[in-house]
């Protein structure tokens, strides 16, 4: 008798655990102060069990962190999930001031994904610019990425906020349909190799009615970027939206659909670039490039197609670069230069650049160096409206 009581009082327990269980995940809501989170006090371990559980919810599910400061470590929020999942981060999540690796935060392999609620991913990469030697120390320690998104399909980043991050703020590999709306980024210029948002091998990423202010490029595409839409985006400081570099290892994918649109630079060094190493071990391609209605404030080199790059003197310049650019059109692009030289047009003098059409360019420069002008080599763009400067006079 008496065990049969203690089999009916364990059974018991364990109903009451699994319908305790049971209710917290019913509604589908997952707040990390039901797991145990404390403002100003470390989460990662918390996080990342409302993940899973969060994950393996049979219905669409709401990850909650509140509006409260925490710290949290590194962490990888992985999938495959059994169904969609909604990231409400609406307070301030600060890294460690000591860490490495790849990627503070990492998302792997999870399909339809919203990350919002106005929070804020404070990567505090002070120390890190200080110690940043990576572009002439081959051996440097790994300075992680702020978010990265690998191989996430049909999601949306959305109100949030990267602050100060230590490396790139946001890098996605291998995304198809991810959007960017509404998204934040911030650290002053000086910060080292914190571009905004980075991507490589994805297809289909829209960035819209975004502000982004960082050290580095504000957005910039790897090899293997598809379909990329950017409209009204504000950037500065950085150093603009750029497509590359490429050309500097031996396997990459071409580059190809890239529609800017009703955006504005800021003071930043670059404004619409393209760019590929000289001497490349290989072949590739750039390809649908289009930038329409575009404000410039001070942008020291405006619109430049450099097939030159080589920072840090890392390459032969004598040797021209293997990438071919084609079917690129700039239009309506007026403002203000912080140099001369307004339009630079360096192409590769063993693959031309072809298909370059120039409408209604409008830029003035007002500096000591003389009057706006343009330089141009191995293309011959198509102009028509407006030219200031005059566009490959010669």
């Amino acid at each position: 008798m008496g065990m049969n009581m203690k089999s009916i009082t364990l059974s018991f327990v364990l109903l009451l655990y699994v319908s305790i269980k049971t209710a917290q995940s019913s509604d589908g809501v997952f707040d990390v102060t039901t797991y145990g989170a404390k403002p100003n006090a470390d989460i990662t371990q918390i996080l990342d069990k409302a993940w899973k559980d969060a994950c393996a919810s049979p219905i669409q599910s709401k990850l909650i962190i509140p509006k409260e400061t925490y710290t949290l470590g590194v962490i990888t929020l992985l999938g495959p999930c059994k169904s969609p999942i909604d990231i409400v981060v609406q307070g301030t999540i600060m890294a460690p001031v000591d860490i490495t690796g790849d990627g503070w935060i990492q998302f792997r392999y999870v399909d339809k994904i919203s990350l919002t609620g106005g929070g804020v991913f404070d990567g505090q990469g002070q120390k890190a610019w200080e110690r940043n030697d990576c572009h002439k120390n081959p051996k440097c320690a790994r300075i992680p990425m702020s978010l990265k998104f690998s191989f996430v399909k049909d999601s949306i980043v959305r109100d949030i906020t990267s602050k100060d991050s230590k490396n790139f703020h946001v890098n996605i590999l291998g995304c198809k349909n991810l959007t960017f709306d509404h998204v934040t980024i911030n650290a002053p210029g000086t910060s080292i190799n914190s571009d905004g948002i980075h991507m490589g091998r994805c297809d289909g990423v829209n960035i819209i009615n975004s502000v982004i202010g960082t050290g580095d490029d504000c957005i910039s595409l790897g090899d293997g970027s598809r379909e990329v839409t950017i409209t009204n985006v504000t950037c500065g400081p950085g150093h603009g939206i750029s497509v590359g570099s490429l050309g500097q290892y031996l396997v990459e994918e071409p580059v190809a659909g890239l529609y800017v649109k009703n955006c504005t630079l800021i003071g930043t060094t670059n404004g619409l670039r393209i760019k590929t190493w000289p001497a490349s071990p290989a072949t590739g391609s750039v390809t649908d490039m289009h930038y329409e209605d575009i404000v410039l404030v001070d942008v020291q080199n405006p619109i430049i197609l450099d097939q030159e790059y080589c920072p840090y003197n890392k390459c032969n310049r004598k040797i021209p670069s293997k990438i071919k650019i084609s079917k690129v059109s700039f239009k309506n692009i007026r403002g203000s230069a912080g140099n001369a030289v307004a339009v630079k047009l360096l192409c590769s003098a063993d693959y031309p650049c072809e298909d370059v059409t120039l409408s209604d360019i409008d830029i003035t420069y007002t500096g000591r160096e003389g009057p706006v002008v343009s330089e141009c080599s191995n293309v011959k763009p198509v102009v028509t409206g407006i030219q200031k400067p005059i566009i490959c006079p010669s």
